[in-house]
This record gives structure tokens, C-alpha cells and sequence, in this order.
């Protein structure tokens, strides 16, 4: 699975149609050039390739304004949908991903229903158990890591590192449960981009080609 891919998806889906720097502009406001791979280069890079595959539909609409190509704004079509919600429920059930994949769903996880969502976090809760026995049948944490020499400490920190994620996931589960966000059909959802004209305070301010197209 890959983060930029979803990311930039979602990005252009909650604007509709956007151009490539709207897109760099949003994911940088949600922290992703610190949390993911979502460079610039690569989100350009992105939008191109997922053009070329369909899953993007790329409109030419006026002369860049820095005199070269014809800008182009990006719109998801049906194909880049189904996508989307293919890398959201993987995200959001996948114990092996990367953070930044967990990451990225979070920030997307609103456009499913509030019930699917519980139920794909609750199916994470039982992956992230079945790993958990599984290092388990060789560790026991009771034990300590000492037993087992230095390598024992890696072993410890896979089931810190489930046990921290399975409470982070049922507490979420809960706050979900208890009502809290504006999921799909529910209403309007919390905008999470930014006003046109408004300043980004979390900018990076690095110039790339990109920017232009």
C-alpha cells in the first residue's frame, strides 16, 4: 500500500477538481511532509502517474502563471474512487502497514460510515492480538527481555509496540461509539482544507518546478 497514493486521492477528492500546488498546499497544512513520504516531488509525481492509469482525469485550464505549460487540475474519477476506499479500508485494518499509512486513513476515515469504521478498527484490535500471540509463543513479557539476551529487547518492543496500539485503537473505538466526529451521512464534515487565499502557516516555502504545473 502506498500513503502518497491515498493521500493525494483523498486530496483531490475533497476539493473536486484541484491543481497539483493546491494539493502540495493541503498535505503540507495537515503535517504529511513530516509524518510520509509527501514531498513534492513525489506528489507531482503522483498525480502524473495516476493520470496515466486512469484513476485521475487531468483538465489543461490556462497558461501557467509562470509563463510555461498550461496549469492542469486534477479530478478522481470512478476507477480512482474505488481506489481510494480500496487503500482507506486496507489502511485502516492492516497491522503491518507503516505509520504513515494509519496516518493517512485517519485523516480520511470521515468519509466512511461511522459503523464501518468501528468495525474495520475492531478488525485491526484482532490482527494486532493474533500478532501479539504470535511473538508471544516465543516471549513471555512477564519474563523480562534479559533472559533472552539483547535480542529479547526486540521482541519486548513488538509487544509494547501492540499492546500501545491496540489501547490507542479501542480508545478511538470508544470516542467513535460515543459520537464523536461527523462521518459519512451524517452531516457536514469537519474541512479539513484550506480557504482559497488563505496563508498556510505550515508551508514548507521550498520551491519546485512542480509548482507551476
Amino acid at each position: 500500500m502506498s500513503a502518497i497514493r491515498l493521500l493525494v486521492l483523498g486530496a483531490v477528492r475533497q476539493h473536486g477538481r484541484a491543481h497539483g500546488y493546491q494539493v502540495r498546499n493541503d498535505l503540507e497544512y495537515w503535517g504529511a511532509h513530516e509524518w510520509s513520504h509527501a514531498k513534492p516531488g513525489s506528489i507531482y509525481h503522483a498525480l502524473k502517474q495516476m493520470a496515466k492509469q486512469g484513476l485521475l482525469h487531468a483538465h489543461e485550464i490556462a497558461p501557467s502563471t509562470a509563463g510555461g505549460p498550461p496549469r492542469v487540475e486534477y479530478e478522481i474519477t470512478g476507477a480512482g474512487t474505488e481506489e481510494y476506499f480500496r487503500l482507506l479500508r486496507e489502511a485502516l485494518v492492516a497491522r503491518e502497514g507503516n505509520i504513515d499509512m494509519l496516518s493517512s486513513a485517519i485523516g480520511f476515515m470521515v468519509d466512511l460510515e461511522r459503523g464501518e469504521v468501528v468495525r474495520l478498527l475492531q478488525e485491526r484490535l484482532r490482527r494486532l492480538a493474533e500478532w501479539r500471540d504470535t511473538v508471544t509463543e516465543h516471549y513471555v513479557p512477564e519474563g523480562g527481555p534479559e533472559r533472552l539476551g539483547h535480542i529479547g529487547e526486540i521482541m519486548n518492543m513488538w509487544v509494547h509496540t501492540a499492546d500501545g496500539e491496540a489501547a490507542w485503537t479501542r480508545g478511538l473505538v470508544d470516542r467513535i461509539e460515543g459520537g464523536a466526529y461527523t462521518f459519512a451521512g451524517e452531516g457536514e464534515p469537519f474541512v479539513g482544507v484550506l480557504a482559497d487565499g488563505e496563508e498556510n502557516p505550515y508551508a514548507t516555502g521550498e520551491r519546485h518546478p512542480g509548482d507551476a504545473g
